[in-house]
């Protein structure tokens, strides 16, 4: 059903790379699973590139930061299909952080991040509501523009 919504939005979800770094993408443990950071890399493309880079505010508008955000998010939901087999099997998002890379004056941490809420509640409707953070970085990996992270609670 999750899926089905996906292709409406015109999301497709493609293989998802191995990781960049020493880590795992994906961690369970009981019914709660851990996304790691995602940046708004096009999954898929090669060579895989950063989509947004720079600092929201200065380099990219909000409007960018937000549609980051949503790549991102599209990135995790990559890596959930892969752990858990199916969308279907999330019962509930719990936490979603996101990271802004902007500079010091920069205050609309909120806006950009909602680009990942907003999302997941279209996609989810009730299950996608959630606590969150949202916070400002003076730099993230590869020079992105946001990176998001979540906690979901999986079906039993």
């Amino acid at each position: 059903m999750i899926e089905e919504k996906l292709i409406l939005f015109g999301v497709k979800l493609s293989d998802a790379p191995p990781p960049a770094g020493s880590y795992i993408p994906v961690v369970i443990t009981g019914n709660l699973v851990f996304v790691s950071g995602q940046i708004p890399v096009e999954l898929g493309v090669l060579p895989m590139r950063i989509q947004f880079s720079g600092k929201v505010g200065k380099d990219i508008s909000v409007e960018e930061g937000q549609k980051a955000a949503r790549l991102c998010t599209i990135n995790a939901l990559t890596h959930l299909k892969m752990a858990l087999g199916s969308l279907d099997n999330i019962k509930q998002f719990i936490k979603v952080s996101g990271f802004v890379n902007c500079d010091s004056t920069f205050t609309d941490h909120a806006k950009v991040i909602n680009g990942a809420s907003d999302f997941i509640v279209q996609l989810f409707g009730e299950k996608g509501k959630h606590a969150r953070s949202a916070v400002g970085m003076s730099s993230l990996p590869l020079n992105s523009a946001v990176e998001v992270e979540f906690i979901i609670e999986k079906e039993q």
